[in-house]
């Protein structure tokens, strides 16, 4: 039985961006500029057009500059997890900002990957398709840009996900959106850990994601996704200081 969209939002901002460096060495990851938009941006406005009414954001590297961008909104409640003196990593953060999520599903959002349309429908949609424990938006690997990887999983035929394991490669990617139910961290300690094993520990199934997917996640992927929009119509080139 499909739920109705999630009403909170956790959207991951503590990471170090240390990949994008030199860009994040003055600016957080989530305010880098893609097609003069901030990565958060591109999170969050298809979020709120899909029925979302708050947002928890955890902070750590840069926070101020975070809090000053998105204080800036009027258009939806943001609550901040701070982390400023500890790094937690995607496990850690979730744990943490437990007390904010409420009891009901969540999404919990990267923020270094947006798709194409930029519109609400991948997450209607993972709302649609939600019946317990941890949904997937995934991405098929030949549909992406700036995603080098191996591939996570493999789909299975009751609509689970198998994680890669050994093998050199996976077809599917994770696109950086989930759901979850986040009971799964009521007894988790704060520590620094890896969503993945909450994952590990529950059925995964997962959404595809048709559109095309922009993986932004080094000065290079920057530069890629704005010659991508630009070609679409989407935005002028602005090439980003320190990305060449």
């Amino acid at each position: 039985m499909s739920i109705p969209v999630p009403h909170t939002a956790m959207v991951l901002c503590a990471g170090l961006g240390s990949r994008m460096r030199p860009l994040t060495d003055t600016t957080p990851k989530p305010l880098i500029q893609v097609g003069g938009k901030a990565l958060i941006d591109w999170t969050l406005d298809p979020l709120i057009e899909a029925g979302v009414k708050r947002i928890v954001v955890n902070l750590h590297w840069l926070p101020d500059q975070i809090e000053a961008h998105l204080n800036a909104r009027d258009d939806i409640e943001i609550i901040y997890s701070d982390e400023r003196g500890e790094r937690l990593e995607t496990g850690g953060g979730l744990a943490k900002a437990r007390p904010l999520l409420g009891d009901d599903p969540v999404f919990v959002v990267n923020t270094d990957a947006f798709w194409s349309s930029g519109n609400a429908e991948p997450f209607t949609r993972l709302a649609a398709d939600y019946t317990g424990g941890v949904q997937l938006l995934t991405a098929r690997k030949d549909n992406a840009l700036g995603f080098p990887g191996p591939g996570d999983f493999f789909p299975q035929e009751d609509g689970s996900l198998k994680f890669r394991g050994d093998a050199e490669e996976a077809p599917l990617a994770f696109a950086g959106v989930r759901i979850t139910d986040p009971n799964f961290y009521n007894d988790e300690p704060v520590r620094a850990f890896s969503a993945l094993e909450v994952w590990r520990r529950h059925k995964l199934r997962f959404t595809m994601l048709d559109e095309f997917w922009l993986h932004v996640g080094t000065p290079q992927s920057v530069k890629d996704a704005e010659f991508w929009l630009m070609c679409q119509g989407r935005a002028p080139v602005r090439w980003p200081k320190g990305a060449g």
